[in-house]
């Protein structure tokens, strides 16, 4: 079964994890499959804009940890950096349909989309310290610059877990849906943007990120040196150890 799965209407591209087994978690296949629909939508001038969804019950658990162990460096050539660097950079509007799960990658990656709608029941954190490790995603500038430093430490330093009516509080979330029009809700957003002249919305994007789109790659870089690092260490072994016991 292919878990990622890909659909062109209007000129709106969507994404969507289908991993029901393991709550979609990413595994490296998905991260290149998501990489690389990414960059064919980049130079597909029928494209206007990109919808990233998992399902109406879980939007992704994040890495699967066994697979992106195995990958081994976190260097420019593997797979889930190819796909910060992708959705970081992409120059089209991209919209989260987010529900049920939004752990680690599946709460980061939506600092890079555009518009954010989630369901009542959406749990998100970004566990990293508890397996010893850091933030990913260029999350460490991106998180206190929407939800202040305060309670971007909250989330990252403590790692606890939030609400979609506080990531809505804090700006994280443009809105809450209910799960059974969340899909179609984040549709019609994609195709109201779709219709707009896709210059003009293009370069409005790129004018809202030009102010720090160098300073968002130069963080991603100094995140993965550090995530890197850990990764090797006794503590992140430990914590790695026990959660795959658990």
């Amino acid at each position: 079964m292919n878990e990622i799965s890909s659909a062109v209407e209007g000129g709106v591209l969507t994404l969507s994890m289908h991993r029901p087994e393991k709550k979609n978690a990413l595994n490296l296949q998905m991260y290149r499959q998501l990489t690389a629909a990414l960059q064919q939508a980049q130079h597909d001038g029928e494209i206007r804009v990109v919808v990233l969804q998992g399902s109406a019950e879980c939007f992704t658990s994040g890495n699967d940890l066994k697979d992106f162990l195995a990958a081994g460096e976190l260097n420019a050539e593997h797979p889930v950096v190819q796909f910060l660097y992708a959705v970081s950079a992409f120059p089209k509007p991209v919209v989260a349909a987010v529900a049920g799960l939004a752990i680690g990658i599946g709460t980061t990656v939506l600092l890079h989309c555009d518009l954010v709608y989630a369901t009542a029941d959406c749990r998100f954190q970004m566990p990293f310290t508890l397996l010893g490790l850091c933030p990913e995603a260029a999350s460490s500038l991106l998180l206190p610059q929407i939800a202040g430093y305060q309670r971007a430490a909250q989330y990252l330093l403590l790692a606890e877990p939030f609400s979609a009516a506080q990531a809505a509080h804090f700006g994280l979330v443009n809105e809450i849906v209910a799960n059974e029009t969340l899909l179609a809700h984040a549709a019609t957003k994609a195709q109201q943007l779709a219709a707009l002249p896709a210059e003009a919305v293009q370069r409005s994007k790129a004018l809202l990120k030009a102010p720090q789109q160098h300073l968002v790659q130069q963080t991603i870089n100094k995140e993965l040196a550090d995530f890197g690092l850990l990764l090797q260490g006794d503590a992140c072994r430990q914590r790695l150890q026990a959660f795959f016991k658990k």
